[in-house]
């Protein structure tokens, strides 16, 4: 990995297996954040991590997996195999705020709870300056309903809105990644 090289975190549900949709395009996310030169971080275990890191793996990237001594005690499973660096915390806490803290921009695909909470809490760290602005960008249609049923104006201001950017396709966010990042 080149210190150059600026990191990636993608976001995403740990269920997809390969061969459904959201795998395939976590894959395809993968494959051209390398491609364009990113590395590819995530939390490292199944399902969207597992697609975003065998696409980039599979196009000679660079994958960092986060992951956690908390997790693994209630659902034991290794890293990925196409993770090749290693990042582990203890908690949970530390691995969310690792993923934040410690990447360029953000690209979340479709998920539940824990992904709802890392793309909350990336976009609160950066609405109140707790850390540096970076993009963040949602794919998917799930999280155009989520955020157009959150975002009242009355609550959320049109420049924090303004934040997050939406996507359709995993062609499409790594297309805005590149255009904020280069």
């Amino acid at each position: 990995m080149s210190s150059n090289q600026k990191v990636i975190s993608v976001f995403g549900s740990s269920a997809p297996r390969p061969g459904s949709a959201d795998y395939e395009a976590a894959r395809t996310l993968g494959r051209l954040l390398a491609q364009a030169g990113f590395v590819v971080q995530t939390g490292s275990y199944s399902g969207v991590m597992a697609g975003a890191s065998q696409g980039a793996c599979e196009a000679d990237g660079h994958v960092i997996g986060v992951t956690c001594s908390q997790i693994e005690q209630y659902r034991p499973m290794p890293p990925n195999q196409w993770v090749k660096e290693q990042i582990r915390h203890q908690t949970l806490r530390e691995r969310l705020l690792y993923l934040v803290d410690y990447c360029d921009g953000a690209i979340v695909m479709p998920g539940g709870i824990g992904t709802l909470s890392e793309l909350a809490l990336i976009w609160s760290f950066v609405q109140t300056g707790e850390i540096a602005p970076r993009p963040i960008i949602t794919v998917g249609g799930l999280w155009q309903r989520t955020l157009a049923a959150f975002t009242d104006s009355g609550y959320v201001r049109p420049d924090h809105q303004a934040l997050i950017t939406v996507a359709r396709t995993a062609d499409e966010a790594v297309k805005k990644m590149i255009g904020y990042l280069s």
